[in-house]
């Protein structure tokens, strides 16, 4: 792991109204930035989950056949989604947390579809590592759906990690336009 304070790094839980606020729909649509990618039926994670934004539409988007492993470092950022899981009537929905040091989701090697990374990649103490894990937890030909703040993440940091994520066996699928972001799309080779 590198020697990045994550306790620092990572937006707080308390802060989680922020990351849920209605005036952020016109940005950053769920529903329109996910569609092209998660359909009926996938195994979908969302790296970084929160208490929600994206799990719950995600839920949506892949049915009552389909799943959603929601992540997150911090408990209350969980307690927050499952909440918000029981008032929208969704089941399919498994808040993961994840360790400082690991996603800790081996149990799904292999049966991902696609993984959200939205505005947390730069949060992570060990990207690598993290990148690693998700190449494994990935079918062939599954995608990743990379995004950073343009405010928060320059275009040079933004294109170091994207060639950390192709270094790792991912080919670049897409530059999706996303409001207020860089973003990449990329396939699992």
């Amino acid at each position: 792991m590198k020697s990045k304070d994550v306790k620092s790094s990572v937006c707080p839980w308390w802060a989680s109204s922020i990351l849920t606020a209605s005036i952020r729909k016109p940005f950053h649509n769920p529903l329109r930035i996910l569609s092209p990618y998660v359909a009926d039926g996938m195994t979908v994670m969302d790296v970084g989950c929160g208490v929600g934004y994206f799990s719950i539409p995600m839920s949506r988007l892949v049915g009552k056949q389909g799943k959603v492993i929601a992540v997150d470092l911090q408990p209350e950022m969980l307690e927050g989604l499952k909440k918000s899981a029981v008032k929208v009537g969704t089941t399919n929905i498994i808040p993961r947390q994840c360790a400082q040091e690991s996603l800790l989701v081996e149990q799904w090697n292999g049966t991902v579809d696609f993984v959200l990374v939205f505005y947390m990649l730069h949060e992570v103490p060990d990207p690598e590592r993290l990148i690693k894990e998700l190449h494994e937890a990935l079918t062939p030909g599954g995608k990743v759906l990379f995004a950073e703040p343009i405010m928060h993440v320059g275009s040079s940091a933004f294109q170091s990690s994207s060639k950390m994520i192709a270094a790792s066996g991912f080919i670049v699928a897409g530059e999706p336009k996303i409001p207020l972001s860089r973003a990449r799309l990329f396939q699992r080779s």
